[in-house]
């Protein structure tokens, strides 16, 4: 706990902390003269002090507790934890009166890729003709045959005739034409990884391994256990567009055919194992991987509220506030509640709606969003970025980013862009004019940490934006990251340094700072 001397702004100096804001010259220092167009300077004081005094150490407390309880197992995306997370918010948007913020409610959604396999519906056919005469093998995943580590589901079955490559070695392989066909090889147990991407870039559809009569490995019902749970429970990537997709190197799916899957296969082609490298493998190989769920979309939602300004002409630039409410789930280690990454944020956030709803509304918009998806590489941002939503006639002129502000030294406070960044900008200049009001007398640099948070999607969007952050510590991404850690006073002064720049950010001109 930190001393009790080196605590700022406690609530027994709220008297004296209204008092000193009502002083003109103090109200100037704020900047709290930028308020609504046409009102005396006394009047936006007076609103800014309300707000200011709404912040409450208490109401973040019982906030963070339940964002970073035991029972949202750590808000992982995608998760139920996460999803009451979002709820929480949209009930507490609605309740203090903000208006959704998305096109069709408070939750702006956007898709997950799963590669989560149906394995009842998963299987591969191979079919042999002889003449008129057909004869096909149906195997099941699971019980006839199993995937390689790493394998998800498949968009488009993957079909074609076979040919032998041996023991996969990169010598027997160079020897076979493998485009468009499936290529039987021979387990000799070690890794494929690198068959696998020789076989891509040679544009094969895959490897269809079976075990030699001498093999002494584990069975393949042990070995690949793992890799079948994995592929029911399946893994997310952000649904891009085809050509956003970061690029792989190519690489084939692997099928391992079970002891008596390998003698059906021998039997379709009517070889012994020791003639199949001699042999004209008349066996077509079609194999069958679908999701789980229809297209293999999961949909996530980042919640959004609306703070509508009051100037005809300024009210159609909206300033976004955003933080991320997601964090990293459940671990080996036990769950990972995120109570600082990022619950301080986030009932930070709640705090400022709260806020500005004794504020009033503001000459500019405000745009409050939670982001979900932050942890996994910063997605849900990237989603709204790639394609935003605000009322029409509207956009986005600035964003205020906040993550992890409820720890380490009571006057330590981080920003980025620093001047010494390429993006430095009006904001910056704001937060610096504002934080030492909040016992925060000189904000340090986080320009290392400059991709590493939302607000990086908004500025390669275009958008002016600034980072707040009070950096990293021991329970960093860590299950003993709880809410009993985190200095309450700390986040609700963050969470008037924002406040307090909205407030200064009514100015006829942004830039003019």
């Amino acid at each position: 706990m930190m001393p009790q001397a080196m605590k700022l702004f406690r609530p027994s100096l709220c008297v004296l902390v209204a008092g000193l804001l009502s002083c003109p010259v103090v109200c100037a220092a704020a900047g709290t003269a930028a308020g609504n167009a046409g009102a005396s300077a006394a009047e936006p004081s007076a609103k800014l002090t309300l707000a200011l005094d709404s912040i409450r150490e208490v109401n973040l407390r019982s906030d963070v507790f339940f964002i970073a309880s035991d029972e949202l197992a750590g808000r992982d995306t995608p998760s139920e934890g996460l999803k009451i997370a979002a709820r929480f918010l949209r009930a507490r948007l609605e309740r203090l009166g903000w208006q959704p913020g998305a096109e069709q409610g408070y939750f702006y959604r956007w898709d997950l890729d799963s590669t989560a396999v149906d394995v009842a519906a998963s299987q591969v056919e191979l079919t042999r003709k002889v003449g008129d005469k057909q004869e096909t093998a149906v195997l099941q995943l699971g019980k006839d045959y199993w995937v390689g580590r790493g394998s998800g589901r498949l968009e488009q079955p993957l079909e074609g005739t076979l040919v032998f490559g041996g023991d996969a070695s990169k010598e027997a392989l160079e020897k076979v034409a493998a485009e468009g066909k499936w290529v039987l090889v021979l387990d000799s147990g070690k890794d494929l990884r690198e068959a696998r991407r020789s076989l891509g870039r040679a544009g094969a559809r895959g490897l269809l391994v079976i075990p030699p009569a001498d093999y002494k490995g584990e069975s393949y019902e042990k070995r690949f256990a793992g890799d079948l749970e994995n592929l029911t429970k399946g893994s997310y990537q952000l649904a891009r567009a085809s050509d956003d997709r970061p690029q792989r190197s190519p690489a084939v799916s692997s099928v391992y055919l079970g002891a008596e899957a390998k003698q059906r296969l021998l039997g379709l082609l009517g070889v012994k194992e020791s003639e199949l490298a001699t042999a004209v493998l008349e066996l077509n190989v079609r194999e069958t991987r679908p999701a789980t769920n229809a297209g293999g979309k999961l949909q996530m939602e980042n919640v959004c509220g609306y703070w509508p300004g009051s100037d005809p002409v300024l009210s159609k630039e909206v300033i976004i506030l955003s933080a991320h409410y997601d964090h990293v789930g459940v671990g080996r280690k036990g769950i990972y509640n995120g109570a600082d990454d990022n619950g301080s944020g986030t009932c930070g956030l709640l705090a400022v709606a709260e806020a500005l709803t004794h504020m009033g509304p503001l000459r500019r918009s405000v745009l409050i969003m939670w982001v979900s998806g932050e942890e996994k590489g910063l997605w849900g941002s990237e989603a709204w970025n790639a394609k935003p939503w605000l009322p029409e006639g509207c956009k986005a002129v600035a964003n205020i980013n906040i993550d992890m502000i409820g720890r380490n030294a009571p006057d330590k406070l981080l920003i980025t862009p620093t001047a010494e960044h390429k993006s430095y900008s009006f904001l910056t200049r704001v937060a610096e004019s504002v934080a030492p009001l909040e016992g925060f007398p000189k904000l340090t640099s986080a320009d290392e940490y400059w991709q590493r948070s939302d607000h990086y999607n908004f500025v390669k969007a275009g958008i002016p934006a600034c980072f707040l952050f009070a950096d990293v510590h021991e329970d960093y991404h860590q299950p003993t990251d709880d809410a009993e850690k985190l200095d309450y006073d700390k986040i609700r002064r963050v969470s008037r340094v924002v406040v307090r720049m909205l407030d200064v950010l009514q100015k006829d001109k942004l830039d003019d700072f």
